[in-house]
């Protein structure tokens, strides 16, 4: 055990902190270089029809989908090691920049355009960030404690930068095939959820077969810990929801309708990822059904209730509003009269 230690120490103690394939590797990898090989192939040939009678599991264009899924985890991974490595050597520079600006990739495309200039009213930074941000961050860059890197540290920062956006732009190429074969793959799921959205799910399920196993309770969840995609928000979220939250369907829903949408949309894609992995509706109709479905469920939801109807006929729109509101006083008139009595001091007699 001792020695396993003491050897796992020494390969840390081995790497070079201070060279960036020391640190990022995923390009060089054979697996990253044929995958992207292969996704190039696709995007110029196209779907290949004669593979829609092959079983799922046995379609080669599904097992790249499938593998495709896992590259983009392991890219976004590398982005953020890669990101990491510009903030140490830059912060010499520029250190409240990683304050300023936090996706990882509008951190290097901002890094790369200032350089090392110091006066950044020469810099033009339309089109990189808000414009209200390029304005918080000249005003921070006139007042900055840092200093001009060497030029050796520069050049391997900016070399940095170039990397981890050459490795969004494999990223984009990747989520781009996979979205666009999701509509021979998962023609029903992909109907409900979206392409973008059926390709999250697929990836982190594991497939396609693996998603139609998965209870609906876990499908809801997918994607609700483990972020796959920089620059997705669940701050607004008031319950734990994944990828489902993407979908147009969630968004339109109104807030208070949204935990129940989230319940029902997972359901109904669950149903749908079972047909397409059996491929039982290569049409989509079923798909479009169960959608169809959802709307129908979503706004019998927004309906009044029928005993708030009940009222309004009986006693009119204006007594029904008056006897509310004279409930809702007598309600505040007897916990106002309960706290007094709780508060209240009993005097003993002399």
């Amino acid at each position: 055990m001792e020695e396993d230690v003491d050897g796992d120490l020494a390969d840390i103690e081995a790497l070079n902190y201070d060279d960036l394939d020391s640190v990022s590797k995923l390009q060089k990898t054979q697996r990253y270089i044929d995958i992207m090989q292969k996704v190039e192939d696709a995007l110029e040939k196209g779907s290949d029809i004669s593979n829609q009678g092959m079983v799922l599991e046995d379609d080669p264009e599904y097992q790249l989908i499938v593998d495709c899924n896992s590259l983009s985890v392991d890219i976004e991974n590398e982005i953020v090691i890669i990101h990491n490595f510009i903030r140490d050597k830059y912060r010499l520079k520029f250190p409240e920049l990683e304050s300023l600006v936090h996706h990882p990739i509008d951190y290097a495309r901002v890094v790369k355009k200032i350089g090392n200039e110091m006066d950044l009213t020469l810099v033009d930074l339309e089109g990189l960030l808000p414009s209200a941000i390029i304005m918080v961050v000249s005003v921070t860059a006139s007042t900055t404690s840092g200093k001009p890197l060497p030029e050796d540290v520069l050049q391997k920062t900016i070399d940095a930068c170039d990397r981890a956006l050459a490795l969004d732009m494999a990223k984009k190429k990747v989520l781009d095939f996979v979205e666009s074969r999701m509509g021979y793959i998962a023609p029903n799921l992909s109907t409900i959820v979206g392409s973008a959205v059926a390709a999250k799910l697929m990836g982190t399920a594991g497939g396609l077969s693996a998603l139609a196993k998965m209870p609906a309770c876990n499908v809801q969840l997918l994607g609700a810990k483990k972020k796959t995609l920089a620059g997705f928000s669940t701050a607004t979220s008031q319950f734990r929801v994944g990828y489902i939250e993407q979908t147009e369907i969630f968004q339109s829903t109104p807030p208070a309708l949204r935990s129940r949408a989230c319940r029902l949309l997972a359901s109904k894609a669950t149903l749908a990822a079972r047909i397409d992995s059996t491929r039982g509706d290569p049409s989509g109709n079923a798909g479009r059904t169960l959608k169809d479905e959802i709307h129908k469920k979503i706004e019998k939801w927004q309906e009044p209730s029928v005993k708030a109807m009940e009222c309004l006929v009986r006693l009119g729109v204006e007594n029904c509003v008056y006897q509310l509101v004279r409930a809702n006083l007598r309600q505040k008139l007897l916990r106002s009269s309960r706290k007094s009595m709780a508060e209240a001091v009993v005097l003993p007699l002399d």
